[in-house]
């Protein structure tokens, strides 16, 4: 099973003396020469241009410090994925305090999709950086539109190889980068949370109760070959899972918190 996952905008920076980001040793090497000309143009802007990048990047005054942040990416100490995401999908998750079967398990199974690196393995080290899937750079235009066919061209490959389904949290600006079609499509399921007897769309627990679904999926044991398997799996942990559609490709996800 793979799962994909959305980025957080909250990063956590490596530490001071940690090596830098190498763009070979990333995962998905197909997607090289992508993640080279996005982090090209966006470190040029931000050294050569900070108040166009505030522009480009809808950052405010106050957030001028991620701006130099970003100039200085190519040598900025860099840190596991995993670790680098924080906010509150990630807090629940909690990757660092996974116990090492649950760990290599998220290792082999989950793909952040972010603006600048297109997709991650939460093993591959980067640095903090500012750069959502809805930036339009200067050259480049919109990073959605950009990503979509080097990703086209890497992504199916790592799903057909794994074989089980694939379970999509992202955001709608995240799964704009990449759509699964075909047979990829058939093994796609997506995730609504929904409050209580009105079964309305709920926000922060939206994140949180798909960190805690996917923390829970990982320590139970072997993740789901299947759809139904995936279902079942996830009323074993204790959810009340709801199939709008009737069928194990659109699962909404009830809680009484919010």
């Amino acid at each position: 099973m793979l799962v994909l996952l959305p980025p957080s905008e909250g990063k956590a920076a490596g530490a001071g003396d940690g090596a830098p980001v190498r763009l070979e040793a990333l995962s998905l090497p197909g997607l090289t020469a992508a993640r080279e000309t996005v982090l090209a143009e966006l470190t040029d802007l931000c050294a050569g241009d900070p108040d166009k990048a505030r522009e480009v990047l809808g950052l405010g005054v106050r957030l001028a410090g991620e701006v130099t942040r970003n100039a200085a990416l190519r040598t900025a100490p860099a840190a596991p994925a995993g670790a680098v995401y924080t906010g509150v999908l990630y807090d629940a998750l909690g990757l660092g305090t996974l116990d090492p079967a649950a760990r290599r398990r998220a290792e082999a199974s989950l793909l952040i999709f972010s603006g600048l690196w297109g997709a991650l393995r939460v093993t591959d080290r980067v640095p903090a950086y500012r750069c959502s899937a809805g930036v339009r750079l200067p050259a480049l235009g919109g990073l959605a539109a950009y990503w979509r066919r080097p990703l086209a061209a890497v992504l199916p490959a790592e799903a057909a190889a794994d074989g089980g389904p694939l379970l999509d949290l992202r955001s709608a600006a995240y799964r704009a980068l990449w759509k699964p079609t075909g047979e990829l499509a058939e093994r796609t399921v997506t995730v609504r949370v929904l409050h209580g007897p009105s079964r309305t769309v709920v926000s922060h627990f939206n994140k949180a109760t798909k960190g805690r679904l996917v923390r829970d999926l990982l320590t139970a044991g072997e993740l789901p070959a299947t759809l139904p398997g995936l279902t079942g799996a996830l009323r074993d942990l204790g959810y009340t899972v709801e199939r709008p559609d009737g069928n194990d490709r659109q699962l909404d996800i009830v809680v009484d918190q919010v």
